[in-house]
This record gives C-alpha cells, structure tokens and sequence, in this order.
C-alpha cells in the first residue's frame, strides 16, 4: 500500500539507479540522483518550516530540477504550488494571497525578483535551489517525514483561471495521483523501457501523467525544448534522436505537425507507440493525418479538467472517423464514475444531453481557501440521499453515442440563445474544423452586435465556410463574421486563448 507518490521514487532508484529519470536541454539525472537531490531538498524545507502539510510555492524554469524540487517538498511532507516565472506580477501576487506559503523556492537568477513589489511579490523565506540542494540530510528523519503522510494528504495545487480570471487553486492528493497514474500505466502498459517526450508546462495538469508515470515505470522523461513546437521537423526528429515512445499533448502541438506534414519527412514508425491527447477538442482532419502515417500507434482521447486530477474518461481510437465527426472522449476511467445531469439535476436519458459530473477518488480536495466557490462545483450527489458524498460539476455538456460512448459537446457556458435557438458554439468548430483549408478555428458569440464570431487562421471567406458548413448544421448556426488571423493566440498551456479572442470582438 503506497500512502505517497515518493514510495515510486524509492522504488525506481532502487531498480535502476544509473538510468536517466529526467533529461532537459542542459541537464539529465539518473533515479538515484533524483532521490538523493530530492531527499537533501526535503530536509532543508523541513528544517525551514518545522512541520509538514503546508504549502510551498516554486518559482522555477521548466527544467528537470524542477520536477527534482517537486517531489523534495513531497518527501517532506508538504505540497508544491508552482508560479510561472513569466506570469504577471498582478497574479502571481494573487495566487500568493490564496496559497499563504512560508518558503518558496527558486531559481538563483530570479532571486532578486523576489519581494514586495517585485516580479515574484513573495515575503517569506526563499530557499535558492542551487543553494541548498546536494547539502547533507539524515536519510532516517527524511522517511520518518514520509510516514507521516497519508494518501488523502495534498500534493501540489496547481491554479487555473475561473470565468472571472482569478485564480482558483485547485488541490490534488496524493491518494488521486496514485489512483490515476495506476491506471495510465496500466492501461497504456508502460514499462521502464518506455521514454516520454514532455510538451506539457509543469504548472499545467497535463504534466501529472507524463512526471509521475516516468517516476513510477522508471521510464525516462524528456522535456522537449518549447521552441520546437514551431519547428515541427525538427521536433519530431528530435522524438526520434531519443527513442521516445510516448507523447500526451494538447491537441495544439499535434494540429501544427499534421498542418505542416511534418510526418512526411521524419519516421517515427518504429518510434512512437502512443499518442494521447487532451486539454481541448482534436479535430479528426488532423488526427487521420497522424493516423495515415503512423497506423500502427495507439491514439487515445483523454478528457478532464485539472479538478478530477487530469483525466477521467478516455477513447482509445479503434474505428475510422470521416473528418466532419466529432471524436468521442469515451468511457470512464477505472475507479471514476460519470453522472451525466439535466439541469433539474436528475439523470439524462438516451441521447439527451447533460452537464457531466464525476464522482471518485480522482476528485480534486477542492479550491484550496476558498469555500465559496469550491461549494458551486464540489457538490453533494444529487442521486444519493443516503451518506454524504461530492461528485465535481465540470461545466461540460456531453452526450452519449450509439456506442455507449461519451461526446463532447461544448461549455455549459458556450452556449448561447440565437435567432431563438438554443446554440452550442463547440458544434459549429467542430464543423469548421472540417472544411477544406480550415487548420484551426474558434467560435465566439458577441453579445453586444449579437453575431456568431469566427475566428480562423486561413484567408476563407464568410459565403464559402458557410456553403460548405450546408451539410453538417443548420442555417441558423452560421457564422455571422469571420475574422481571419495569421494565427490564433495560444495560451501559456499551449490552447486557444478564448480570453484574448474576446479583444477582437
């Protein structure tokens, strides 16, 4: 029985102590070299703060010393909270007055941004990485730290942004990591002779499959430079320098390699074995070019917000799709259940679509200090009167299939009230997204001239989108204006930015 994600660590340095765990551009350590770097870190924290269970905030390049630093604060009991080093004062101050750290940790050079009124506006103790890591540390005192720890313990809050734009931070336990990352490896069978191609920032939850099945596998994590995700044959010949064998991405990332076809010009056949996405809706245009050359690799649409602990549902690709079809987000994790609800809360029937909702031992612990809004989502079960028990409204709208299957439909809040109809905007992008020439695309609806707004990447015009659009919907969910851009804006976890888009209206 593992009470911690460091029992992995533990494991995996004992079994394959000179094998690289993490490798960035600059730096690679083995397992042993992780646990033991991990282990200094833990008793330094420790020493600083005296007892566990209390935040600590990073504030750190994506590196592999900062997957190091992450699971040093795990060995001492604590959780991490990672502030991104570019991230505007404005919010990294707000984020600091949610999380209330006592220590933080950082790189050395972004020591002197730290401070009232600086860059990082944090007042506490600062512990510089380089400073204290590799110090001498009582092995014994770091594993009475760890059996202190128990499963439902937090391991890190990541903060993402709510419809207001404050940050809401949503705090993960040990017990949901440990829960899910057995599932992963289980079901996509990873061993320790798989590698993985890291595209995720490690502030985002996308990350959380990628570091803790690579600790617990003992599968070595490669963080692939960010400027290779504008240089598509480079990145992909990268993959293949490495061996990598795994990739979990934003549908962003794999969009611009099928655009650019990249994958006429790097085999990655004998290569690539998985290809796992999510974080937003993967046209099936771009994914049958993927599927085109590489057929033999497993392709696997993962669904869930950062409050269910990453994923909770999944489609393993296993039939063609034309390219106008919405690809399913499939069927519930094990262990994770799926209540699919009307508005009046009861269950949904057939066909019919509802909000989806997730019950289970991934459900986040809640927003951490903040009851209001964890009370909006963290929900008694509305179908279970008998004992008390929180399922998490994600605000989604699904469907079920004919195969049983869950469909994606869009945002509680995209939907809109149009020319008397009742409109989900994720409909009208699936749609476009398999017009001819169309890469990538968004729908926004501009309440003030009441227009169906979209947003393309390509020189289109309105009367061909929309002569084309006459066989998959209706007239009425036609776009009212396109606005074309050189491209769409991407947000730092590699999505549409909806939020800048609204600027265009």
């Amino acid at each position: 029985m593992y009470n911690c994600v460091t029992c992995w660590l533990d494991e995996a340095a004992a079994r394959f102590p000179d094998k690289v765990a993490f490798a960035d551009k600059n730096t690679s350590y083995t397992f042993f070299q992780v646990r033991q770097r991990a282990l200094s870190i833990a008793y330094q924290i420790r020493a600083k703060l005296g007892a566990g269970k209390q935040p600590v905030a990073v504030y750190m390049d994506k590196s592999a010393d900062m997957l190091v630093a992450y699971l040093g604060i795990a060995y001492s009991g604590n959780f991490y909270s990672p502030v991104a080093t570019d991230m505007p004062p404005a919010r990294a101050g707000k984020i600091l007055a949610v999380l209330k750290p006592a220590v933080a940790v950082c790189d050395p050079k972004y020591r002197d941004d730290c401070g009232t009124g600086k860059r990082f506006p944090f007042e506490g103790d600062i512990l510089v990485y380089q400073d204290f890591c590799g110090k001498a540390y009582d092995e014994k005192e770091v594993e009475g730290m760890t059996e202190t720890v128990v499963d439902t313990d937090l391991l890190y809050v990541l903060f993402t942004s709510g419809s207001t734009g404050d940050p809401k931070g949503v705090a993960v336990s040990h017990r949901s990591v440990l829960d899910y990352i057995d599932w992963v490896t289980e079901t996509f069978r990873i061993t320790e002779k798989d590698s993985f191609g890291n595209q995720a920032p490690f502030y985002f939850d996308n990350s959380i499959l990628d570091i803790y099945s690579a600790v617990k596998c003992g599968a070595t994590l490669y963080i692939i430079p960010e400027d290779l995700f504008s240089q598509p044959v480079k990145l992909l010949e990268y993959l293949q320098d490495r061996q990598v064998t795994t990739i979990f991405w934003v549908p962003s990332a794999l969009i611009v390699v099928a655009r650019l076809r990249a994958l006429k010009y790097v085999d990655l056949s004998h290569t690539l074995k998985r290809v796992l996405f999510c974080g937003e809706v993967m046209p099936n245009k771009q994914l049958n070019i993927w599927r085109k050359f590489l057929p033999d690799v497993v392709y696997a649409n993962l669904y869930g917000p950062t409050e269910i602990t990453d994923a909770c549902t999944c489609y393993i690709i296993d039939r063609e799709f034309s390219d106008d079809e919405p690809l399913p987000i499939g069927k519930p994790m094990k262990n994770t259940d799926i209540l699919v609800l009307k508005d009046d809360n009861t269950a949904v029937i057939g066909t019919e679509r509802g909000e989806l909702c997730v019950r289970g031992t991934g459900v986040a612990a809640g927003y951490y200090n903040d009851p209001v809004r964890t009370a909006e989502v963290f929900i008694q079960n509305p179908l279970n009167h008998a004992y008390p028990e929180v399922i998490y409204k994600t605000g989604d709208i699904v469907h079920y299939n004919e195969y049983g299957e869950l469909v994606y439909v869009c945002r509680k809040d995209f939907q809109i009230k149009h020319l008397g109809h009742r409109i989900e905007l994720g409909e009208i992008e699936t749609a476009v997204s398999a017009v001819e020439g169309v890469d990538s695309c968004c729908c926004l609806y501009d309440e003030v001239h009441k227009k169906i707004v979209l947003f393309l990447d390509r020189p289109l015009k309105r009367d061909y989108i929309n002569g084309q659009l006459a066989r998959m919907i209706p007239d009425y969910m036609y776009p009212d204006k396109v606005v074309v851009m050189k491209r769409l804006p991407i947000n730092a976890n590699g999505k549409i930015d909806r939020v800048r888009l609204k600027e265009f209206l």
